[in-house]
């Protein structure tokens, strides 16, 4: 090539333009959505004012920036830092994070965020993955930048064994007055209401107590009982309206009925996250005879444990054996029976056992099926837990998808922009001087107090329905936090509070269908004929 040629090829290169296309929208022109999450740690008038206190602080302060937009107020009052599930509000904040809504949160302290160092930085991590980043004003610390999430982990460890020690004080101060018959219980049982740290009879709860005992004595079965009790509409302890055979079987076991205490049935683990677990030896135990009144008699109550240890023996096997009326056939769907040949036992289709041309299902020896079980409750121990959670998630997004729509939804929608709409009109007359102090301090703590009450309506509107899954998989979870972490043998009590029925697919494949429908499938390890 020439220089001439290579002369004009660079000049006809230095004459080419570049065309610049302008942003249709520059990032620094749009506003960041924020939102403010406030927690208070008791329900006291004083606490209560500091909870306003923040509203009314957290509002003024995103209002005055002119590059941030206000997205929601988020509190929490009155309710532990130590679990995140236990706050609506934070998790209301979090599902409008998912969805989208937020930008940026705005936290007084990390201990109001959290208390537990692996959920406030699993929940840093998680939002931070989503382009939320959370600013802690007291610490001087912002996610969104480089060094804040290794300055959260500092701060939230110390957080974290802040709670702890808080929470060690108070496992003290209850073992201190359990040894000296100072304490009697946190939570009253369902015929009891707790009044200055006392038992007291409540007779409504008490007569379904009484009716419990006797018709037990009667000769009717928990089972019966228990669907007697739930057709009346009366709730357990715990709010739920469906009652069990293990709720039954708790009350007509409990000593509490005939005025004597056994205490830490029950024991609460050291180190977060907490967890309640039954005391089988762990911790000692306290008992206190007549500690509070009594609503059954020492008599019928030692009558009821006769019998409840009688039946225990006595009873038709398909009413004591676990597995008895459990297994159905997959095939013709007909339940199974129990036999024994040469002295192992075994449970086989009865069309099958009648005529072996009725149904091909092959019998199943019984210690293959505990074992199966146990392989099941296994792996629910281990792995039941985020699973189950993920279910009820999955459930609640399904039922807020449904009724977003819902009448109900659009009345609360309409409430929540017009108390919304009040608040700026108030906020503009206060700035024009056209209200008292102390008026527009009460009317906008009612108009905050009222705002927070229409978005828990729609949260908890949102969350009802009709279908039971998710509070009999809570109570599924519940179950499995009171049972042993590991299970040495088949038990037959803790098959029946887990599983509703089992399901032979074949000789080699069994389908466990727990309490609350979820079926969890098992081969089963055939042994030698």
């Amino acid at each position: 090539m020439s220089r001439r040629q290579q002369t004009d090829g660079t000049l006809a290169l230095e004459q080419k333009k570049v065309i610049v296309i302008e942003a249709a929208q520059r990032p620094e022109a749009q506003k960041l959505r924020v939102a403010a999450y406030c927690r208070v740690s008791s329900d006291s008038s004083d606490q209560m004012n500091s909870f306003a206190a923040q509203l009314n602080y957290y509002t003024t302060l995103i209002n005055s920036k002119d590059n941030w937009t206000m997205t929601d107020i988020y509190a929490d009052a009155g309710i532990s830092g130590t679990s995140a599930e236990k706050r609506p509000d934070f998790q209301r904040l979090l599902g409008d994070c998912r969805r989208g809504r937020v930008d940026k949160i705005l936290v007084k302290s990390i201990s109001r965020f959290a208390r537990n160092a692996v959920d406030c930085l699993k929940t840093i991590r998680a939002l931070k993955a989503i382009g939320v980043g959370v600013c802690f004003e007291e610490q001087g610390i912002d996610t969104s930048e480089m060094t804040g999430e290794l300055l959260t982990a500092m701060f939230s460890a110390i957080a974290q064994k802040e709670s702890e020690s808080i929470s060690g004080n108070m496992r003290w101060s209850y073992q201190h007055r359990m040894k000296s018959g100072k304490f009697i219980t946190c939570k009253a049982p369902f015929g009891y209401h707790l009044k200055n740290g006392m038992l007291e009879v409540y007779e409504p709860e008490a007569e379904i107590v009484r009716m419990i005992f006797d018709q037990y004595l009667a000769g009717q079965s928990k089972d019966e009982i228990a669907a007697h009790v739930t057709t009346l509409g009366i709730p357990t302890r715990d709010g739920k309206e469906y009652w069990q055979h293990s709720s039954i079987s708790y009350i007509l076991r409990n000593e509490r009925y005939v005025g004597d205490a056994l205490l830490q049935k029950r024991y609460t683990t050291d180190t977060l996250p907490y967890k309640k677990k039954m005391n089988h030896g762990e911790r000692e135990q306290y008992y206190m005879p007549q500690s509070h009144p009594p609503i059954i008699d020492r008599e019928t109550f030692n009558a009821v444990r006769e019998l409840l240890d009688k039946r225990s023996f006595t009873m038709p096997r398909h009413e004591r054996d676990p597995l008895a009326l459990k297994i159905t056939c997959g095939i013709c769907g007909t339940p199974f029976k129990r036999k024994v040949c040469n002295q192992k036992t075994y449970w086989v289709c009865r069309k099958h056992y009648k005529d072996k041309t009725n149904c091909l299902m092959e019998q199943i020896a019984e210690e293959e099926i505990h074992t199966a079980f146990l392989r099941i409750y296994h792996k629910l121990r281990l792995h039941g837990e985020p699973i189950l959670k993920q279910m009820i998630s999955d459930l609640q997004s399904i039922r807020e998808r449904r009724m977003l729509w819902s009448m109900d939804i659009i009345e609360l929608n309409k409430r929540i922009s017009d108390i919304n709409d009040q608040d700026r009109m108030l906020a503009d007359m206060n700035k024009c001087g056209l209200v008292d102090p102390d008026i527009f301090i009460s009317r906008s703590n009612d108009l905050a107090h009222q705002l927070r009450a229409a978005k828990l309506e729609k949260e908890r509107i949102l969350g009802a329905d009709h279908d039971d899954t998710i509070p009999r998989t809570r109570e599924l979870m519940e179950t499995l936090e009171t049972l042993p972490e590991f299970l040495p043998a088949f038990d037959g009590e803790i098959l029946t509070d887990l599983v509703d029925g089992i399901t032979a697919d074949s000789g080699n494949i069994l389908r466990f269908r727990l309490k609350n429908g979820l079926e969890l499938t098992e081969r089963v390890e055939r042994s030698v004929r």
